[in-house]
This record gives structure tokens, sequence and C-alpha cells, in this order.
């Protein structure tokens, strides 16, 4: 897409316009080809599947558009998607290899997920020693074992993969896969937790196992780096490797805890100086009372991502009720079904999730209860605006969340039903297409005087 041009009239196809960026000095890919019928679309298709590896880069498919502007126009997006737009991928590269053991991780939730340990080898110009087995039933259904020759894949041409065993290949006396027998506990007889040693179990009609406790070291080191990403409590500079960090050296054993770190605690980490202990305290600081839907999305309920945690808090206003709810009362919440019910009631059940919840209480990081507002009452009601380009005052997202904390809508495409258009520092495309559109265009100081700051 082009941002705005100034004194040029565009060519009205995606065709000629990388031809006009061509002419400009722009350097455009040389494959790419203009094509009429769908027949010569498969036809190139077939030509770059045989020619792939001649290319001095990855690839993992071709991209087709709609030729007219116009069309796209029309066509629209859904989210990030543009609907003129489709990957038609190739095949996966494949190879064959030794799986030497399978082994188990634990995931945030407390899932138990099988992968595979292999002989290395190269796949597509990657060397690969791991791939992805999903879980018991998956490996059941492939019939995959320890010790048998695999047949590998990069899908996408990103995860590694295991299609299944190779035929004739497999040793005697190998063994079907079994979760239970992987994990079992030698004292006990049941199947444990590799982490925590907690006993697992498999909730009926899941295809998962999980690990009940929430102090397992797996799970809280992970919960802490999800509490602390940009999509929940954005504390910045808090990401995996000082998550690990903070857990292993006793800093800190739950996320509650990082409201209670000192800069005297930080600076007793590796690489860690003055100036870097003071932003991640600050970050810290900056991060209480943000809106109850990114709280709730940090606390790393099972099936609850962030559209639901918006949902819950739209629903119950505040944590306290959110957290008396119970299954009949949470099923009634469209887009809510039984199984998010009941994951959320055995979060709030759990005796260590309450006493986590109380410390994030007495740090005062709980926000105040949402306001049971009109939407009528709302200034922003019923308009939607899009931001491109850079703002000063504060970050995209956090101007999202304003203009939604006001009534409005944000959405990350320009429409036909779009109200405004807020252009920062370097807008992108957006700009032209709003004003292709005779969408409305206004600057960061109107926005903040919309959102009622001076």
């Amino acid at each position: 897409m082009l941002g705005w041009a100034d004194d040029s009239s565009l060519p009205d196809t995606h065709w000629e316009r990388l031809k006009y960026l061509k002419s400009l000095g722009f350097k455009i890919n040389p494959n790419n080809t203009h094509l009429s019928t769908i027949e010569q679309v498969k036809e190139f298709y077939r030509h770059w599947v045989e020619k792939r590896h001649s290319l001095p880069y990855e690839v993992d498919g071709i991209v087709i558009k709609v030729n007219q502007i116009e069309l796209q126009t029309r066509l629209g997006d859904v989210g990030r998607e543009p609907r003129w737009a489709i990957a038609f991928k190739f095949p996966p590269v494949q190879a064959t290899t030794l799986l030497k053991e399978i082994k188990i991780s634990v995931g945030r939730t407390g899932t138990m997920n099988p992968y595979a340990v292999l002989e290395p080898v190269q796949i597509g110009g990657v060397t690969v020693k791991q791939a992805t087995l999903h879980n018991e039933d998956d490996i059941l259904r492939k019939d995959v074992r320890e010790g048998d020759t695999v047949i590998v894949q990069r899908a996408g041409d990103v995860i590694p993969q295991i299609v299944g065993p190779v035929p004739g290949k497999r040793p005697q006396n190998t063994r079907p896969f079994s979760l239970e027998e992987k994990l079992k506990d030698r004292f006990s007889g049941k199947p444990v937790c590799p982490e925590c040693g907690s006993e697992i179990s498999r909730p009926e009609g899941e295809v998962m196992y999980y690990c009940p406790d929430a102090a397992c070291p797996a799970q809280a080191e992970q919960r802490i780096e999800h509490f602390a990403s940009r999509e929940a409590m954005d504390i910045r500079g808090i990401g995996e490797n000082l998550s690990v960090a903070l857990f292993r050296k006793g800093l800190v054993q739950d996320f509650a805890d990082l409201y209670y770190l000192t800069a005297e605690d930080l600076m007793r980490l590796d690489n860690m100086g003055e100036k870097s202990t003071a932003n991640i305290i600050n970050a810290i600081e900056g991060s209480k009372k943000p809106p109850l839907e990114r709280l709730v999305y940090g606390l790393g309920i099972r099936h609850v991502g962030s559209e639901t945690a918006g949902l819950l808090v739209k629903q119950f206003k505040n944590l306290d009720r959110l957290m008396e709810a119970g299954i009949d009362k949470l099923s009634q919440i469209p887009g809510i079904g039984p199984r998010i019910a009941e994951s959320i009631v055995a979060f709030f059940n759990n005796p260590a999730n309450r006493q986590i919840i109380e410390k994030l209480k007495h740090a005062e990081v709980i926000p105040p209860e949402n306001e049971d507002r009109p939407s009528e009452e709302m200034p922003l009601n019923g308009l939607e605006f899009v931001i491109t380009g850079r703002l000063n005052q504060f970050t995209r997202e956090e101007a999202e969340e304003r203009i939604r904390a006001l009534g409005g809508s944000a959405k990350s495409d320009v429409t036909r039903k779009t109200n405004f258009l807020v252009a920062g520092e370097a807008p992108g495309s957006k700009l032209q297409k709003a004003r292709k559109l005779g969408i409305k265009e206004i600057d960061e100081a109107a926005l903040l005087q919309m959102l009622g700051k001076p």
C-alpha cells in the first residue's frame, strides 16, 4: 500500500503502482507478475513449487492480490487480514530422521505438552532438533513411537512437526506412547508433573493433561512473563529471561510479587545496572490500575484470552463480582460456554490464586470498578476511530483504550464506517485510503480534546 503522494495522480491498479514505485527507484521483486486467469495463477504456483530453492532466500508460498484498487477498497479487511489478498502456500519441505525420545514440557496453564527430541536434520536450510507433538491423542493417531524413523516437516516452513513414522523402519519391541506411563511416579504409581511432582489429570472431554498446582515452577515463570506482557499489564523490560531470573533467584514467586520488588532486589541480578533497574521499577509502578480487562487477561485463566476478558469485565464491572460468579451465570454471557465458565470458577476457587489477588489488592494494583454508565451518555458513543502514525502523548494501544473507555471503537483498518482517522507523525497508507473515502482526518491534539485531555 502507498502513503500520500504529493502532486501526483496515482495509478488505479496494484500492478501499475508497483511499476510506478520501480520508476522512482524502489526495489520491486523481479518475480512479481500480472496474471489474468485462475489457470495462469495455478501455473505460476506450480512453477515456483519447482523453482523455490533456486531463490537466494526462503519462501513458503505466493500471495495473490486483486489488481483493481477500487475493488480492494470495496472488499475491505477483517481485522488485519485483507479480503483482497490470499497466501497460497507451498507444500512443506520434509525429511526423515530418528525420534530419540518423547519429552514433556509444562505450559503456562499447566498443560503437559509432549515434544520430540530428534537426531538433528536439515530441513529447508534449518537444523531441526525438536518437533511438536501436540498431545497424546495426536501421537497415538499417528502411531509415533520412541525409536521410530519419522517424517518431519516445517509447518508453514516455520514450526517443525512430525507427519508420522516411516513404514518398515520401526525397530522391534517399540511400545505405543502413554503419557501416564511416561510421567508415572515410581513410588505412588500415579502420573505426576515433571516440574513439581503434583498429580496430573485429564479433564473429561479434553485432550490435555494438566498440573493443578498454581505454584508449579514451570507455570510460575511463564505466568510472570504473561502477566507482564504488552497485551496484559505492559511492564516494559520484564520478558522471558528476566521472569526466569527473578523466579529462580527467589525474588518473585508469583506475578503479584513484582509489585513488592525493590531496586536493591533487582541489582542482585546479573547485568542489571542502575538505569535498567530504575526503568523496570518505574514500569512496574506505572502499570498499576490498568483497564480491568487487561488485568483479567493477565491473570492467565485457562481459555480466557483478551476478548473473553473484555466480555467478563463488561458483564461484571468489578473483579470481586467476577470472582464470586457461578458457572450458570457465566454461561449466560454470549461467547462464554460451559468449558470456559468451569475454568473461570476453578481458577477463582483455587486458594493460591485468591492469595495472589489479595497481594495485588494490597499493592493497590486492582483498578477501581468500571462504572456502569449508559453507553448513550458516553461522549464517543457510536464513533469509530483508526490511528495511523506515531503519537507523542501515549502509545497507540493506550489511545485506543481511552477511546473505548469513552464509548468509541478503535479499529485497525479504514472502512466507510470509520468516523475519524487520527494521523500522528509519519502516517502510513491508511491516510491515503481515508482521504479517498472522505473520512475526517484529525491530529493528536484534536484527539486529546475529544478525550477530555488538555
